[in-house]
């Protein structure tokens, strides 16, 4: 377990800024544009009408809330933390993400807030370029970023390598200054920006919890910098956390 006194991987800071580029290509902003139809973040939201919340909230004991039966079976019985992500819809870049941990036998709602999705939505086969988030449940392992650790329990890479090309909108430049790898097409144990593509490129990568530019991502889950500091020092691996995630209707799937 990590804490205050975290090690840093020090030897990823000297990727090249070519392989960064690869990297964000499935998760930054397709060359800082905005699509039509991008929306702000809405104010994020917890249990006292619109505010967000620390106060857990015990939901029904041993199930998720909208998490049906196909991924459930998916979440590893040892995990005792999950980020939740429901999609607004199948082709709809908005989210609310939310942070569960199991007790015995009953999961607790930690927190919610709002958030980004894939700009074009949400898809069960994910291919690089389709600015699509990829349905299911994947492990997190590793984390990173541009800032100093904030006292992140998983593993933290702090590089330079990170930043966002400034030949992107401003309003993109800072979406990697916290990051979470998403276990999807990567290898475990490496810096988020490691260019590893055990299923191959034309499946994707570089799948990330990041910070939010206000609209869709190209297939990365966006939020707050102050919810990635959050679950940057909250996720442990001792507790094994997941991110489940995908549009409510398929997260719902029997």
């Amino acid at each position: 377990m990590r804490g205050a006194g975290s090690v840093v991987r020090a030897g990823a800071v000297t990727a090249a800024f070519g392989v960064l580029l690869a990297t964000v290509g499935a998760c930054g902003a397709d060359g800082g544009g905005r699509s039509e139809g991008d929306k702000p973040a809405a104010r994020e939201r917890g249990s006292a009408g619109g505010a967000q919340s620390d106060k857990a909230r015990t939901v029904a004991p041993g199930r998720i809330p909208g998490v049906g039966e196909r991924y459930w079976q998916q979440i590893p019985d040892d995990t005792r933390q999950a980020v939740v992500v429901y999609g607004d819809g199948k082709n709809s870049g908005n989210a609310t993400i939310a942070l569960y941990t199991k007790s015995g036998g009953s999961w607790k709602k930690q927190r919610d807030w709002s958030g980004h999705n894939g700009k074009k939505g949400w898809t069960t086969d994910h291919h690089e370029g389709d600015r699509r988030s990829p349905v299911g449940v994947f492990t997190l392992s590793d984390a990173g970023g541009v800032l100093a650790d904030p006292g992140a329990k998983l593993p933290y890479t702090r590089s330079a390598a990170f930043r966002a090309p400034r030949t992107w909108s401003t309003s993109y430049w800072h979406d990697f200054d916290y990051v979470i790898a998403i276990d999807y097409n990567r290898v475990k144990g490496t810096p988020p920006n490691d260019p590893t593509r055990p299923q191959g490129q034309s499946k994707g990568g570089g799948i990330w919890l990041h910070m939010d530019h206000g609209s869709g991502t190209s297939g990365c889950v966006s939020q707050s910098r102050a919810n990635m500091a959050y679950l940057l020092k909250t996720l442990d691996p001792a507790q094994h956390p997941v991110v489940v995630m995908g549009d409510k209707a398929d997260l719902q799937a029997p």
